[in-house]
């Protein structure tokens, strides 16, 4: 297990947001058709020996801290793994876990429910910060993705699940869904397609050639304006060459002691989000926004914006920064 706002992986940590985030897609999209493929290869098996084939995966499932790794970690390279933190004696979480598992079945398999009760898993709770229940969070290939706190209607769910299952197919390729017995493992998920260019690009920011890396993508998006893959590239290009050589610590020193300077408050921000302290960046952005005016207002507003193609738009913590933002803006 892993603490909250971490990869949840034993690699080295970034954060929710995994700054090599546009490798981790092309990994978990090869995982997830891997997968889909052994899961086709077996119910062929299955049904050549007259054996009647089991799903590809139970739709909700209990978890422990015993098997976390293996039933969310691991089973989120396949399929999004939504988790429902609930308890016994909670009366809110009796209205939202029906709705939650009846929306498991009735999605058929683009996502599963794991349910973690907090009194018998209570390790897992403190690291994931858990502060109330219900509380609803989701795992895609590895990454934690907070959704919502509380009890929530069908309706609202579904809108808050159709974004996910959405990030899960653009940014992962991940679709989930049971393969039927003799289905051709392509036809389970989108195809991907390998651009050339997009593939350079991944390279350099691999390899850590991140001038290189910028180049390559900004060809692609000269090419194609809205390849969604090479925006986010480019923006975590731009971030990860923004923060080389900075100290964090005389950084984070300098924007305590001067709350309006910019420039310094810009490069906290960045810091914050290379460390995985996603909402401390907009909420320090959001505040610098707040206390300033004319080209400083301008600049932190747009380095916000910049932030916000790292994460992802479709992200509820680019959604609630947003709201910020035109609050302090309007």
């Amino acid at each position: 297990m892993q603490p909250r706002n971490s990869r949840l992986n034993s690699a080295a940590l970034r954060g929710a947001v995994d700054l090599a985030a546009v490798k981790a897609a092309g990994e978990a999209a090869q995982k997830a058709e891997q997968a889909r493929a052994e899961r086709a290869r077996q119910a062929a098996a299955a049904e050549a020996d007259g054996v009647a084939p089991q799903p590809a995966y139970q739709l909700v499932i209990d978890v422990t801290e015993d098997t976390f790794e293996t039933e969310v970690v691991q089973r989120s390279t396949e399929v999004p793994v939504v988790i429902d933190f609930w308890a016994e004696w909670c009366g809110p979480c009796k209205q939202l876990s029906p709705i939650l598992e009846g929306l498991a079945e009735e999605y058929a398999g683009r996502f599963v429910l794991a349910k973690i009760d907090v009194d018998a898993n209570q390790l897992i709770a403190q690291q994931f910060g858990i502060q109330g229940i219900p509380a609803v969070m989701a795992v895609v290939a590895g990454q934690l993705v907070p959704l919502f706190q509380g009890a929530e209607s069908a309706a609202n769910v579904r809108k808050v699940l159709d974004q996910l299952i959405l990030v899960a197919e653009q940014r992962f390729g991940i679709s989930g869904g049971a393969v039927a017995p003799g289905e051709p493992a392509d036809a389970a998920g989108p195809q991907r397609p390998e651009d050339p260019a997009l593939a350079a690009a991944h390279d350099a920011l691999d390899a850590g050639d991140l001038g290189g890396a910028i180049r390559a993508y900004q060809n692609v998006l000269a090419d194609q304006p809205g390849n969604t893959e090479a925006k986010l590239g480019l923006a975590q290009a731009e971030l990860l060459q923004r923060v080389e050589g900075l100290d964090l610590q005389a950084v984070r020193a300098a924007a305590a002691a001067d709350p309006k300077d910019v420039g310094t408050q810009l490069q906290a921000a960045d810091l914050d989000l290379v460390g995985g302290h996603v909402e401390d960046a907009f909420g320090r952005l959001v505040d610098t926004v707040g206390r300033t005016f004319g080209e400083d207002r301008d600049t932190a507003r747009l380095r916000l914006l910049e932030l916000f193609e790292v994460i992802g738009p479709e992200d509820p913590r680019v959604v609630a920064a947003r709201a910020a933002l035109a609050r302090v803006l309007f």
